[in-house]
């Protein structure tokens, strides 16, 4: 089939090691079979774990990626490798949530996109970090994440 959408995929269907970093990771796509029709993906992250870059300790959030697919969706495998590779990245919070938010954005120029980090307590301080490309179109139904602000989180 040579309209097949998931032609040239590498890393679908096999064994996938773990990305060194997030940079090292291959983010893939593939065409959109609905292009043209508004709706929401979504994807949830409740076990994100990445490093302090000063300290080393391990952070960990709850990260919610909504948009709406133009021409192209991000292929899941890829993108639950993407994900993982943060676990030996050292960054703030506020840089890994607007870097993965950036990421997706670049590779699939979607019609709207959010990202909403939550993040546990560092410190005794949590902090929630939400980036996203602009107002959603007026017709998209964008529900709540359901991820409430922190009161205990864990």
């Amino acid at each position: 089939m040579s309209d097949n959408i998931y032609t040239g995929l590498e890393q679908l269907g096999g064994s996938s090691a773990i990305p060194a970093s997030p940079q090292a990771a291959e983010l893939e796509r593939v065409k959109n079979p609905h292009a043209g029709t508004l709706y929401l993906a979504r994807f949830t992250v409740p076990e994100f774990t990445s490093l302090c870059p000063v300290t080393g300790q391990p952070d960990f959030a709850h990260i919610v990626i909504d948009y709406a697919p133009g021409e192209w969706l991000v292929e899941s495998k890829s993108l639950k490798l993407y994900m993982t590779s943060f676990r030996n990245h050292g960054a703030f919070h506020e840089d890994c949530t607007v870097a993965i938010g950036k990421r997706l954005q670049d590779l699939l120029d979607p019609t709207w996109m959010r990202i909403c980090g939550y993040w546990y307590p560092r410190g005794g301080i949590p902090i929630d970090v939400f980036w996203q490309t602009g107002c959603p179109p007026e017709d998209l139904i964008v529900p709540d994440t359901g991820v409430p602000t922190y009161r205990g989180r864990g």
